[in-house]
């Protein structure tokens, strides 16, 4: 279908039904207003003027006289006499002023003395910048002794550490059945990962305000004395001295040789009781936390014990290390150090009877396996 020639065609024919229809549509005409005029002439048309102009106004207008009066006119108010002029006082003249006394000029005060040494000027202390620690809003787990799945709260002071959580139970008195006495029990505190001294919060503000530095003294003239030389030693003086200086090499000679040849006093160490120390310590030692290259370095630690086989923390050093750099030696030694203060802060299982043998332990930390010597 040819849609514009429809539309085109209703268009026109639309326009054409206007033309001739549309006149039948319109409303009617209103009539014309009609006014009637004259016509005058000039001539008129000033004499209507004329009639409309007003009247002349009076431009002179009489005085209107006074009336006579025969009463006096009032007298004039009478002048005030003058007031008399007082006399003018004596003027005395005023003495002179007495001249002022001489003042005698003031002495020229004498030149002060000036010092050729100048004195040193201590330097202004350095400000020392201080940085804002760069601290974290996330919470730092609490330390525990113990690395679970989940995190175990700590035990009370009285409960025995166990496995199974028992409550403290006291013999009833009853004719039927006897109760026994049950002691409560709770597991060993223990959290979901080990904390180490980086993750430790630090301190917002330090701990002691730095001291300031005093400022040096001035170094005193000093005087040059003559030192009087020293009297030569008698023959009997220097073989006194010789024969002290013998006494005392001979005795710290049997002291090293005494010190030096203790030996570990007790029955040995069997080898169950040194694997029990290896895992008691395994237990607590955490390699998750240690990089590639640490894992790779052996390090040997060396730590005095005490005599309840817990371990002397100052005493923890390191002995050697094999295997990696400086920086990941001193990585697996914080690591083994944290180990045997975790694990021993309650005591190692260690017969008491051996203590010369365990008194000082040396132990070698591999990631592919401990041993301790």
């Amino acid at each position: 279908m040819h849609v514009g020639h429809i539309i085109s065609g209703a268009g026109h024919i639309g326009l054409i039904g206007w033309i001739l229809f549309g006149g039948a549509f319109a409303p009617a005409p209103e009539p014309f207003e009609v006014t009637e005029v004259a016509m005058i002439s000039g001539a008129e048309f000033d004499a209507l003027l004329r009639g409309q102009e007003p009247p002349e106004t009076a431009t002179q207008v009489a005085l209107p006289t006074p009336p006579d009066s025969d009463e006096a006119p009032a007298p004039a108010p009478a002048r005030p006499e003058p007031r008399p002029t007082p006399p003018a006082p004596d003027v005395t003249e005023a003495p002179p002023p007495d001249p002022a006394p001489s003042v005698p000029e003031p002495a020229p005060a004498d030149p002060a003395e000036v010092q050729d040494e100048v004195t040193e000027i201590a330097p202004p202390l350095q400000e020392q910048a201080v940085l804002a620690p760069d601290l974290s809003d996330r919470p730092v787990p609490r330390e525990a002794p113990r690395v679970a799945p989940e995190p175990v709260a700590p035990p009370p002071p009285d409960a025995q550490v166990d496995d199974v959580v028992r409550e403290e139970a006291t013999p009833q008195e009853s004719p039927d059945t006897p109760s026994e006495e049950q002691e409560a029990t709770a597991p060993e505190e223990a959290t979901t990962e080990i904390v180490t001294e980086a993750e430790e919060k630090p301190a917002a503000a330090p701990l002691r305000s730095v001291r300031p530095r005093p400022r040096p003294d001035r170094p005193a003239p000093q005087e040059q004395t003559r030192t009087a030389a020293a009297p030569a030693p008698t023959p009997d003086r220097a073989e006194t001295s010789s024969a002290v200086e013998n006494a005392l090499a001979e005795a710290l000679g049997n002291a090293q040789a005494t010190g030096t040849s203790t030996a570990p006093s007790g029955p040995p160490m069997t080898a169950g009781e040194r694997d029990a120390l290896r895992v008691g310590v395994q237990r607590c030692w955490n390699v998750g936390s240690l990089s590639s290259d640490a894992l790779g370095t052996t390090v040997v630690v060396r730590v005095d014990m005490n005599e309840d086989a817990t371990p002397a923390t100052g005493s923890i050093r390191l002995v050697s290390h094999s295997g990696g750099t400086e920086a990941s030696a001193r990585q697996a030694f914080e690591t083994a150090r944290r180990a045997i203060i975790r694990c021993g802060a309650n005591g190692f299982d260690l017969p008491r009877e051996k203590y010369g043998q365990w008194r000082e332990i040396e132990m070698t930390f591999d990631p592919s396996n401990m041993r301790i010597k």
